[in-house]
């Protein structure tokens, strides 16, 4: 396991089930795990967005922190956020695959619904001789695809 992946880990397991917020400190976490402060700063930016459904908010100095938000919307409101904002007309690999697992962290969808989802939406999927642009374009379709039928599920 990378160590990017242990530390987000690391800060999930503090969120908890219960727990909104999280307040860490930087300096503190890069000497837990002997790296640099700018990995943790890496990890914060790169996973802890609220694409990935959380907020995060610091302060600088001797006494600074960063404070982890966990999102919380509710399960349509999510879904239609998803189809009508975060998804556009285009939608690359990486994005598909941040938004189906925060699906499955969120509980809108089992590991195993989240495995296919993702596996739809891989290049060995839209494996045929067309531009990149139109693959992340077919790409958004079917997610939000699927997405308007999790909403279908979820309201029968």
């Amino acid at each position: 396991m990378r160590l990017s992946d242990t530390i987000e880990e690391f800060i999930k397991m503090m969120l908890g089930q219960e727990e909104q917020e999280v307040e860490l400190k930087r300096n503190e976490l890069a000497e837990y795990f002997k790296c640099a402060p700018s990995q943790i700063n890496y990890v914060l930016s790169t996973r802890f967005t609220p694409d990935h459904g959380y907020v995060t908010e610091s302060r600088r100095g001797g006494g600074g922190f960063i404070r982890v938000i966990r999102i919380h919307r509710e399960e349509d409101d999510f879904l239609q956020y998803l189809m009508s904002e975060r998804i556009g007309d285009t939608l690359d690999l990486k994005s598909a695959r941040i938004l189906v697992r925060q699906l499955a962290e969120q509980g809108n969808v089992s590991l195993e619904e989240a495995q296919v989802m993702y596996a739809a939406l891989t290049p060995q999927a839209l494996s045929v001789p067309i531009p990149e642009a139109l693959k992340d374009s077919i790409r958004a379709k079917i997610l939000r695809s699927m997405l308007l039928q999790i909403a279908r599920r979820n309201t029968a």
